[in-house]
């Protein structure tokens, strides 16, 4: 009988739990996808009947988010394609190369242009492909061989010590290629002017 009364008491637990519990999760999901297809029916026009009386306060607040979300989604879709047909309509202006704003920098310091000021970046482009014959025209290499003469720091320092390496790699080469005399006068011009 001990047992039987024990049994009983667990089953009262139980039907009193089922009673204050809420519905299960599965059904509010389909409850709130409902409500959700029903918001979609407000985009065409049509008036939808009031489900969101029959939900809880936190199932509302669950639907607002959704619904916010897709808004706010549209919202962006509709915002990029507005910028994406205006970015077309509109002509940009041609996009000046990095090194032709170098060579323009060189230039504006060779004519003392008042407006010339110390561009570190335009420097470093300058130094670093001042060897190759197709990026530095020798006209604009005898431009940068005065601006160098200017050169103080680690930028000297550097600039020194990377022409010496590419000497000696010069010299180590086995074959000597008739394509690599205008950048060893490059650099000797260099070594010459900064030793």
């Amino acid at each position: 009988m001990a047992k039987d009364k024990k049994t009983e008491k667990r089953e009262k637990k139980q039907r009193s739990s089922e009673d204050n519990c809420d519905p299960p999760v599965s059904k509010k999901k389909k409850h709130i996808a409902e409500v959700s297809e029903e918001s979609d029916t407000e985009k065409t026009g049509e008036v939808p009947e009031d489900p969101i009386e029959d939900l809880t306060p936190e199932e509302r607040r669950v639907l607002e988010r959704k619904l916010k979300k897709k808004r706010n989604k549209e919202e962006k879709r509709l915002k990029k394609e507005a910028e994406s047909f205006t970015k077309e309509s509109e002509e940009e202006p041609a996009k000046v190369s990095v090194d032709q704003l170098a060579k323009d920098y060189l230039k504006s310091w060779y004519r003392k242009n008042p407006e010339w000021k110390f561009q570190k970046l335009r420097q470093t482009w300058l130094l670093t492909n001042m060897y190759d014959t197709e990026k530095v025209s020798n006209k604009h290499f005898k431009r940068l061989l005065k601006y160098m003469a200017g050169l103080q720091g680690s930028a000297r320092e550097t600039t020194i010590q990377k022409a010496e390496n590419y000497m000696k790699e010069y010299d180590q080469q086995e074959t000597q290629d008739e394509a690599d005399e205008p950048k060893l006068k490059r650099m000797r011009a260099v070594l010459q002017l900064l030793s």
